[in-house]
Protein backbone atom coordinates (compact mmCIF):
# COMPACT_ATOMS: atom_id res chain seq x y z
CA UNK A 1 0.00 0.00 0.00
CA UNK A 2 1.64 3.33 -1.10
CA UNK A 3 1.90 6.03 1.31
CA UNK A 4 0.93 9.69 1.29
CA UNK A 5 3.93 11.66 2.97
CA UNK A 6 3.94 14.88 1.71
CA UNK A 7 2.22 17.10 4.54
CA UNK A 8 -0.09 20.72 4.30
CA UNK A 9 0.90 23.64 4.68
CA UNK A 10 -1.16 25.01 8.17
CA UNK A 11 -4.31 27.21 6.68
CA UNK A 12 -3.66 29.82 9.33
CA UNK A 13 -0.16 30.32 7.42
CA UNK A 14 0.46 34.01 8.12
CA UNK A 15 4.21 35.99 6.95
CA UNK A 16 5.26 38.33 9.81
CA UNK A 17 6.97 41.38 10.05
CA UNK A 18 7.26 44.34 11.60
CA UNK A 19 4.10 45.39 13.06
CA UNK A 20 2.48 43.22 10.09
CA UNK A 21 0.59 40.04 10.05
CA UNK A 22 0.25 39.24 6.32
CA UNK A 23 -2.75 36.72 5.17
CA UNK A 24 -2.57 34.00 2.37
CA UNK A 25 -4.63 33.06 -0.20
CA UNK A 26 -5.80 28.97 0.20
CA UNK A 27 -2.59 27.24 -1.73
CA UNK A 28 -3.30 23.95 -3.00
CA UNK A 29 0.19 23.01 0.04
CA UNK A 30 -2.80 24.10 2.66
CA UNK A 31 -4.40 21.27 1.30
CA UNK A 32 -4.28 17.53 2.73
CA UNK A 33 -2.60 15.18 -0.06
CA UNK A 34 -5.96 13.38 -0.22
CA UNK A 35 -8.11 16.02 -0.10
CA UNK A 36 -5.97 17.94 -3.33
CA UNK A 37 -8.12 15.98 -5.80
CA UNK A 38 -11.64 17.60 -3.63
CA UNK A 39 -10.07 20.87 -3.27
CA UNK A 40 -12.93 22.45 -4.83
CA UNK A 41 -15.49 20.93 -2.31
CA UNK A 42 -13.43 23.56 0.41
CA UNK A 43 -13.50 26.41 -1.40
CA UNK A 44 -15.63 29.02 1.03
CA UNK A 45 -18.45 30.78 -0.05
CA UNK A 46 -18.96 34.65 0.13
CA UNK A 47 -21.49 37.25 0.23
CA UNK A 48 -21.88 40.56 -0.63
CA UNK A 49 -24.30 43.30 -0.63
CA UNK A 50 -23.80 46.56 -3.17
CA UNK A 51 -26.69 49.42 -2.48
CA UNK A 52 -26.78 52.17 -5.03
CA UNK A 53 -29.73 54.75 -4.30
CA UNK A 54 -32.21 56.56 -6.24
CA UNK A 55 -33.42 54.17 -8.74
CA UNK A 56 -32.84 53.39 -12.27
CA UNK A 57 -34.44 55.19 -15.36
CA UNK A 58 -37.22 53.34 -16.30
CA UNK A 59 -36.89 51.27 -19.60
CA UNK A 60 -33.55 51.23 -19.60
CA UNK A 61 -32.87 48.43 -16.86
CA UNK A 62 -35.62 45.81 -17.22
CA UNK A 63 -35.20 43.02 -20.49
CA UNK A 64 -37.38 42.89 -23.10
CA UNK A 65 -37.74 38.96 -23.01
CA UNK A 66 -37.34 35.89 -20.73
CA UNK A 67 -36.18 33.91 -23.35
CA UNK A 68 -32.18 32.19 -23.23
CA UNK A 69 -30.09 34.52 -25.08
CA UNK A 70 -31.95 38.12 -24.02
CA UNK A 71 -30.46 40.74 -25.13
CA UNK A 72 -29.01 42.83 -21.61
CA UNK A 73 -31.13 45.96 -20.99
CA UNK A 74 -28.76 48.84 -21.50
CA UNK A 75 -28.28 49.73 -17.96
CA UNK A 76 -26.70 46.11 -17.10
CA UNK A 77 -24.58 45.68 -20.57
CA UNK A 78 -21.66 45.66 -18.97
CA UNK A 79 -22.69 42.49 -17.39
CA UNK A 80 -23.22 41.00 -20.27
CA UNK A 81 -19.73 39.03 -20.57
CA UNK A 82 -20.84 37.20 -17.52
CA UNK A 83 -24.56 36.48 -17.99
CA UNK A 84 -23.73 32.75 -17.51
CA UNK A 85 -22.87 33.67 -13.63
CA UNK A 86 -25.79 36.78 -13.57
CA UNK A 87 -29.55 36.80 -13.05
CA UNK A 88 -31.48 39.92 -13.58
CA UNK A 89 -34.99 40.02 -11.81
CA UNK A 90 -37.39 42.88 -12.07
CA UNK A 91 -41.20 43.14 -10.41
CA UNK A 92 -39.85 42.77 -6.83
CA UNK A 93 -42.11 44.29 -4.01
CA UNK A 94 -39.76 46.44 -1.58
CA UNK A 95 -42.46 47.21 0.91
CA UNK A 96 -40.16 48.03 3.30
CA UNK A 97 -39.01 51.27 1.62
CA UNK A 98 -42.14 52.39 1.85
CA UNK A 99 -43.43 54.58 4.75
CA UNK A 100 -45.47 53.07 7.38
CA UNK A 101 -49.45 53.40 6.62
CA UNK A 102 -49.93 56.93 8.62
CA UNK A 103 -46.82 57.73 8.22
CA UNK A 104 -45.88 60.75 6.37
CA UNK A 105 -42.12 62.01 4.96
CA UNK A 106 -39.64 61.22 1.89
CA UNK A 107 -38.20 57.53 1.43
CA UNK A 108 -35.18 58.49 1.72
CA UNK A 109 -34.66 55.99 4.57
CA UNK A 110 -34.12 52.86 2.18
CA UNK A 111 -30.55 52.28 2.77
CA UNK A 112 -31.99 51.25 6.15
CA UNK A 113 -34.33 49.08 4.86
CA UNK A 114 -32.25 47.48 1.40
CA UNK A 115 -30.95 44.25 3.70
CA UNK A 116 -32.99 44.23 6.84
CA UNK A 117 -36.00 44.05 4.81
CA UNK A 118 -37.80 45.81 7.62
CA UNK A 119 -39.11 49.32 7.52
CA UNK A 120 -36.84 51.56 10.00
CA UNK A 121 -38.88 53.64 12.86
CA UNK A 122 -39.62 57.09 12.18
CA UNK A 123 -36.78 59.34 14.10
CA UNK A 124 -34.47 62.27 14.20
CA UNK A 125 -33.23 61.01 17.97
CA UNK A 126 -30.44 57.61 19.30
CA UNK A 127 -33.81 55.44 19.75
CA UNK A 128 -33.10 53.98 15.72
CA UNK A 129 -34.81 50.91 15.06
CA UNK A 130 -34.69 48.92 11.79
CA UNK A 131 -33.75 45.41 11.94
CA UNK A 132 -30.86 42.85 11.51
CA UNK A 133 -29.70 42.98 7.91
CA UNK A 134 -29.12 39.74 6.00
CA UNK A 135 -25.00 40.15 5.36
CA UNK A 136 -24.97 40.41 9.24
CA UNK A 137 -26.97 37.18 9.41
CA UNK A 138 -24.34 35.43 6.87
CA UNK A 139 -21.62 36.31 8.97
CA UNK A 140 -22.55 35.08 12.00
CA UNK A 141 -22.29 31.69 10.18
CA UNK A 142 -19.64 31.97 7.61
CA UNK A 143 -17.80 34.49 9.46
CA UNK A 144 -16.50 33.00 12.33
CA UNK A 145 -13.36 31.70 11.48
CA UNK A 146 -12.15 34.74 9.66
CA UNK A 147 -10.14 37.72 10.84
CA UNK A 148 -12.87 39.62 9.68
CA UNK A 149 -16.55 38.33 10.31
CA UNK A 150 -17.43 40.98 7.90
CA UNK A 151 -16.54 44.43 5.97
CA UNK A 152 -18.12 46.95 5.46
CA UNK A 153 -17.12 49.77 2.85
CA UNK A 154 -18.42 52.96 1.63
CA UNK A 155 -17.19 56.14 -0.82
CA UNK A 156 -19.28 58.97 1.03
CA UNK A 157 -18.30 60.80 4.24
CA UNK A 158 -21.01 60.03 6.35
CA UNK A 159 -20.38 62.98 8.16
CA UNK A 160 -21.91 65.29 5.51
CA UNK A 161 -25.44 65.55 6.21
CA UNK A 162 -27.45 66.73 9.41
CA UNK A 163 -29.01 64.76 12.13
CA UNK A 164 -31.92 64.70 10.02
CA UNK A 165 -32.41 63.31 6.56
CA UNK A 166 -35.64 62.26 4.81
CA UNK A 167 -37.97 64.90 6.64
CA UNK A 168 -37.41 63.33 9.92
CA UNK A 169 -35.28 59.92 9.96
CA UNK A 170 -32.13 60.05 11.64
CA UNK A 171 -29.08 60.19 8.95
CA UNK A 172 -27.90 56.47 10.44
CA UNK A 173 -30.58 55.06 8.16
CA UNK A 174 -28.95 56.31 5.11
CA UNK A 175 -25.55 56.49 6.30
CA UNK A 176 -25.07 52.48 6.26
CA UNK A 177 -26.95 48.98 5.07
CA UNK A 178 -25.53 46.85 7.75
CA UNK A 179 -26.98 46.37 11.07
CA UNK A 180 -25.90 43.68 13.53
CA UNK A 181 -28.83 44.18 15.48
CA UNK A 182 -31.73 46.20 14.91
CA UNK A 183 -30.40 48.85 17.09
CA UNK A 184 -26.93 48.45 15.92
CA UNK A 185 -25.53 49.97 12.79
CA UNK A 186 -22.14 49.42 11.48
CA UNK A 187 -20.45 52.21 9.91
CA UNK A 188 -19.29 51.91 6.80
CA UNK A 189 -15.31 52.43 6.17
CA UNK A 190 -14.62 55.06 3.12
CA UNK A 191 -10.77 55.02 3.81
CA UNK A 192 -8.97 52.50 1.92
CA UNK A 193 -5.73 52.68 4.10
CA UNK A 194 -7.95 51.96 7.39
CA UNK A 195 -9.02 49.31 5.77
CA UNK A 196 -5.66 47.66 4.48
CA UNK A 197 -4.37 48.37 8.01
CA UNK A 198 -7.53 45.94 9.09
CA UNK A 199 -6.64 44.02 6.98
CA UNK A 200 -2.62 43.65 6.92
CA UNK A 201 -1.65 45.65 10.71
CA UNK A 202 -0.41 48.91 11.15
CA UNK A 203 2.31 48.78 13.35
CA UNK A 204 1.85 47.24 16.92
CA UNK A 205 2.32 51.16 18.77
CA UNK A 206 1.70 54.37 17.21
CA UNK A 207 6.00 54.87 16.70
CA UNK A 208 5.83 52.24 14.27
CA UNK A 209 3.14 53.35 12.55
CA UNK A 210 4.66 56.53 12.36
CA UNK A 211 8.18 55.09 11.27
CA UNK A 212 6.98 52.79 8.30
CA UNK A 213 4.55 56.05 6.93
CA UNK A 214 7.99 58.14 7.51
CA UNK A 215 9.56 55.96 4.98
CA UNK A 216 6.41 55.31 2.91
CA UNK A 217 7.97 51.40 3.19
CA UNK A 218 5.47 48.45 2.05
CA UNK A 219 4.45 45.87 4.36
CA UNK A 220 5.52 43.60 1.75
CA UNK A 221 9.34 44.75 2.38
CA UNK A 222 8.79 43.93 6.58
CA UNK A 223 7.96 40.62 5.63
CA UNK A 224 10.64 39.87 2.58
CA UNK A 225 12.42 36.83 4.97
CA UNK A 226 9.24 34.69 5.73
CA UNK A 227 8.52 35.69 2.42
CA UNK A 228 12.37 33.96 1.42
CA UNK A 229 11.23 31.28 3.58
CA UNK A 230 7.93 30.27 2.44
CA UNK A 231 8.75 29.88 -1.48
CA UNK A 232 10.85 26.94 -1.43
CA UNK A 233 8.21 25.27 0.51
CA UNK A 234 5.71 25.24 -2.01
CA UNK A 235 5.15 23.86 -5.26
CA UNK A 236 5.82 25.97 -8.65
CA UNK A 237 1.73 26.32 -9.22
CA UNK A 238 1.94 27.75 -5.90
CA UNK A 239 4.40 29.93 -5.83
CA UNK A 240 2.90 31.96 -9.01
CA UNK A 241 0.01 32.30 -7.09
CA UNK A 242 1.73 33.88 -4.42
CA UNK A 243 3.36 36.04 -6.53
CA UNK A 244 0.17 37.25 -8.38
CA UNK A 245 -1.60 37.72 -4.92
CA UNK A 246 1.44 40.11 -3.54
CA UNK A 247 1.73 41.87 -7.12
CA UNK A 248 -1.44 42.47 -5.90
CA UNK A 249 -0.78 43.68 -2.46
CA UNK A 250 1.74 46.02 -3.24
CA UNK A 251 -0.05 47.57 -6.20
CA UNK A 252 -2.60 48.63 -3.58
CA UNK A 253 -0.39 50.07 -1.46
CA UNK A 254 1.06 51.82 -4.43
CA UNK A 255 -2.12 53.77 -5.14
CA UNK A 256 -2.38 54.64 -1.71
CA UNK A 257 0.69 56.66 -1.44
CA UNK A 258 -0.52 58.16 -4.24
CA UNK A 259 -4.30 59.01 -2.93
CA UNK A 260 -1.69 60.02 0.32
CA UNK A 261 0.50 61.90 -1.63
CA UNK A 262 -2.56 64.24 -3.59
CA UNK A 263 -4.61 64.92 -0.19
CA UNK A 264 -1.43 67.10 1.22
CA UNK A 265 -2.17 69.96 -1.21
CA UNK A 266 -5.59 70.67 0.38
CA UNK A 267 -6.09 73.67 2.02
CA UNK A 268 -5.47 73.41 6.17
CA UNK A 269 -9.38 73.97 7.29
CA UNK A 270 -10.36 70.77 4.59
CA UNK A 271 -10.18 67.48 6.70
CA UNK A 272 -9.37 64.48 4.29
CA UNK A 273 -8.87 61.52 5.75
CA UNK A 274 -5.80 59.56 5.18
CA UNK A 275 -5.53 57.68 2.04
CA UNK A 276 -8.90 58.91 0.22
CA UNK A 277 -8.63 59.14 -3.66
CA UNK A 278 -10.05 62.35 -4.93
CA UNK A 279 -12.27 60.88 -7.30
CA UNK A 280 -15.10 58.51 -6.65
CA UNK A 281 -13.77 56.37 -9.94
CA UNK A 282 -10.84 55.34 -8.50
CA UNK A 283 -11.80 55.43 -5.00
CA UNK A 284 -14.62 52.76 -5.78
CA UNK A 285 -12.01 50.64 -7.68
CA UNK A 286 -10.09 50.78 -4.42
CA UNK A 287 -12.35 49.40 -2.18
CA UNK A 288 -13.12 46.89 -4.51
CA UNK A 289 -9.48 45.47 -4.81
CA UNK A 290 -9.38 45.71 -1.53
CA UNK A 291 -12.74 43.42 -0.78
CA UNK A 292 -11.46 40.52 -3.67
CA UNK A 293 -8.15 40.53 -1.76
CA UNK A 294 -9.98 40.09 1.67
CA UNK A 295 -11.65 37.41 -0.12
CA UNK A 296 -9.15 35.65 -1.10
CA UNK A 297 -6.78 35.75 2.01
CA UNK A 298 -9.86 34.57 3.57
CA UNK A 299 -10.06 37.32 5.72
CA UNK A 300 -13.13 37.76 5.70
CA UNK A 301 -15.84 36.43 3.77
CA UNK A 302 -18.77 39.18 3.67
CA UNK A 303 -18.53 42.39 2.33
CA UNK A 304 -21.28 45.51 2.20
CA UNK A 305 -20.89 48.67 0.02
CA UNK A 306 -22.60 51.73 -0.12
CA UNK A 307 -21.76 52.95 -3.25
CA UNK A 308 -23.23 56.63 -2.16
CA UNK A 309 -25.32 58.15 0.59
CA UNK A 310 -29.02 58.83 -0.24
CA UNK A 311 -29.30 62.39 -1.19
CA UNK A 312 -26.17 62.69 -2.23
CA UNK A 313 -25.54 65.42 -4.70
CA UNK A 314 -22.39 63.65 -6.00
CA UNK A 315 -21.58 63.97 -9.62
CA UNK A 316 -19.57 61.25 -11.54
CA UNK A 317 -17.77 63.05 -14.94
CA UNK A 318 -15.96 59.02 -16.28
CA UNK A 319 -19.94 58.68 -16.33
CA UNK A 320 -20.05 60.83 -19.65
CA UNK A 321 -22.79 63.36 -18.06
CA UNK A 322 -22.89 66.02 -15.34
CA UNK A 323 -25.84 65.70 -13.67
CA UNK A 324 -25.71 65.17 -9.81
CA UNK A 325 -27.50 62.14 -8.65
CA UNK A 326 -30.26 63.07 -7.04
CA UNK A 327 -31.06 65.81 -9.08
CA UNK A 328 -30.90 63.22 -11.83
CA UNK A 329 -33.40 61.02 -10.25
CA UNK A 330 -35.95 63.87 -10.41
CA UNK A 331 -36.19 63.68 -14.35
CA UNK A 332 -39.56 64.71 -14.27
CA UNK A 333 -40.45 61.97 -16.86
CA UNK A 334 -38.76 63.51 -19.62
CA UNK A 335 -36.99 61.10 -22.41
CA UNK A 336 -33.95 63.34 -22.49
CA UNK A 337 -33.26 63.72 -19.15
CA UNK A 338 -34.06 59.80 -18.33
CA UNK A 339 -31.60 58.95 -21.33
CA UNK A 340 -29.71 61.15 -19.43
CA UNK A 341 -29.89 59.78 -16.19
CA UNK A 342 -29.68 55.58 -17.55
CA UNK A 343 -26.19 56.44 -18.97
CA UNK A 344 -25.82 57.63 -14.96
CA UNK A 345 -27.00 54.31 -13.86
CA UNK A 346 -24.53 52.02 -16.63
CA UNK A 347 -21.85 53.55 -15.06
CA UNK A 348 -22.86 52.57 -11.47
CA UNK A 349 -23.02 48.85 -13.07
CA UNK A 350 -20.01 49.46 -14.83
CA UNK A 351 -18.20 50.01 -11.39
CA UNK A 352 -19.72 46.95 -10.15
CA UNK A 353 -18.76 44.76 -12.91
CA UNK A 354 -14.97 45.72 -11.78
CA UNK A 355 -15.62 43.98 -8.99
CA UNK A 356 -17.31 40.80 -10.53
CA UNK A 357 -14.40 40.81 -13.27
CA UNK A 358 -11.81 40.36 -9.91
CA UNK A 359 -13.75 37.89 -8.20
CA UNK A 360 -14.00 35.98 -11.43
CA UNK A 361 -9.86 35.95 -11.99
CA UNK A 362 -9.13 34.60 -8.32
CA UNK A 363 -7.44 31.70 -8.53
CA UNK A 364 -8.34 29.49 -5.40
CA UNK A 365 -6.81 26.18 -4.89
CA UNK A 366 -6.78 23.71 -7.96
CA UNK A 367 -9.60 25.64 -9.30
CA UNK A 368 -10.41 29.79 -10.89
CA UNK A 369 -13.70 30.33 -8.63
CA UNK A 370 -15.69 33.39 -8.41
CA UNK A 371 -17.46 32.26 -5.51
CA UNK A 372 -19.23 35.11 -4.35
CA UNK A 373 -23.14 35.62 -4.66
CA UNK A 374 -22.79 39.36 -5.25
CA UNK A 375 -26.13 41.27 -5.54
CA UNK A 376 -26.65 44.83 -6.60
CA UNK A 377 -29.81 46.94 -5.74
CA UNK A 378 -31.63 49.94 -6.57
CA UNK A 379 -34.98 51.39 -6.77
CA UNK A 380 -36.40 52.18 -10.42
CA UNK A 381 -37.86 55.36 -11.08
CA UNK A 382 -38.19 58.87 -10.21
CA UNK A 383 -41.23 60.92 -10.02
CA UNK A 384 -40.86 64.76 -10.73
CA UNK A 385 -41.45 65.03 -6.87
CA UNK A 386 -40.51 61.61 -5.00
CA UNK A 387 -38.44 58.78 -5.89
CA UNK A 388 -41.11 55.28 -6.19
CA UNK A 389 -39.75 52.46 -4.22
CA UNK A 390 -42.05 49.96 -5.40
CA UNK A 391 -40.08 47.99 -7.42
CA UNK A 392 -36.54 46.83 -7.15
CA UNK A 393 -33.66 46.36 -9.37
CA UNK A 394 -31.33 43.18 -8.18
CA UNK A 395 -28.70 41.21 -10.01
CA UNK A 396 -27.53 37.93 -8.36
CA UNK A 397 -23.69 36.93 -9.67
CA UNK A 398 -23.83 33.40 -9.07
CA UNK A 399 -20.90 30.83 -7.43
CA UNK A 400 -18.65 30.44 -10.62
CA UNK A 401 -16.24 27.37 -10.98
CA UNK A 402 -14.23 26.12 -13.83
CA UNK A 403 -11.51 23.84 -14.13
Amino acid sequence: MPFITNRALPRRTFLRGLGTTLALPLLESMLPARARASAKSLLPTRFVGAFIPHGAAPGYWVPKSTEAGFAFPYIYEPLQPFRKQVVLTAGMWSQSSENPPGVTGADHFVAAAFLTAVKPKKTAGPDIHVGTSVDQMIASHIGRDTLLPSLQLATEDPGANSSSCGEGYSCIYTNTISWQTPTRPLPMEINPQTVFERMFGDGSSPAVRAERRAREASILDSVTGSIGELMPQVPHTDRVRLEEYLDDVREIERRLVIARRASTGVPTNITVPYGVPESFHEHIQIQFDLLALAFQADITRVGAVLFARDLTSRVYPKSGTTISFHLGSHHGEDPGQIAVYAKLNRYHVQMFTYLVQKLAAIKEATARCSTARCCCTARTWATPTSTCTTTCRTCWSAAHRAG
